[in-house]
């Protein structure tokens, strides 16, 4: 059954929400997510080259063939990924230097590719666009939500506001590697329960 552009939107939303549902996009979700300006920063450039790939790969879906279209997927990335490189050197330097390798590491990121070869090259430009917009949108809330637990517990503020008082003794694990295990593991129970309910 066909969904509608809203439904293909909001399934990105809740229903699919790249991190906790599809469990994919893991490097960046505990890699960058010390913080919630790098978990926001890294959605949004994630966003971007999802919502143009899916786009450029949606309109050549038809002249795209078939045996080399996971090559022409990543090119197609790569270029977008390049661009967001660039804009982000030029505009927002000390987001593009805490996020570091990651940036470039979008191009092989499952979730932008996981969306170009199973629903961009499959559908046409409009619902592509939406499930572009919607998937990255959730992804953007998840690494965010994800920075901004691991933010608080590890340090007691999120954008220098102090959150839990001038008693409170940092969890200085969770912004670690480790940590970004627990509070994902954590959140990815909490979704779990939520979603049954």
């Amino acid at each position: 059954m066909a969904k509608t552009l809203a439904q293909e939107f909001t399934k990105g939303l809740w229903d699919e929400i790249p991190p906790f549902r599809l469990v994919l996009g893991l490097c960046p979700a505990l890699g960058v997510s010390t913080t919630m300006e790098n978990g926001i920063g890294m959605g949004i450039a994630t966003t971007f080259v999802l919502i143009c790939s899916n786009i450029l790969v949606s309109l050549f879906r038809n002249i795209i063939p078939t045996k080399v279209r996971i090559v022409c997927f990543i090119i197609i990335i790569a270029t977008f990924v390049t661009l967001v490189e660039l804009l982000m050197q030029a505009y927002t330097y000390e987001l593009f230097l805490k996020l570091g390798v990651f940036i470039p590491l979008i191009v092989v990121n499952c979730v932008v590719l996981g969306r170009a070869e199973a629903f961009a090259y499959k559908n046409k430009l409009l619902p592509s666009l939406a499930d572009g917009l919607g998937i990255g949108l959730g992804f953007t809330m998840a690494l965010g939500a994800l920075g901004f637990v691991r933010e608080v517990l590890g340090t007691g503020a999120c954008y220098g506001v102090n959150l839990m008082g001038s008693s409170y003794k940092p969890f200085t694990f969770m912004v670690e590697a480790p940590g970004a295990f627990v509070a994902l593991g954590l959140m990815l129970c909490l979704m779990n329960m939520v979603g049954k309910k």
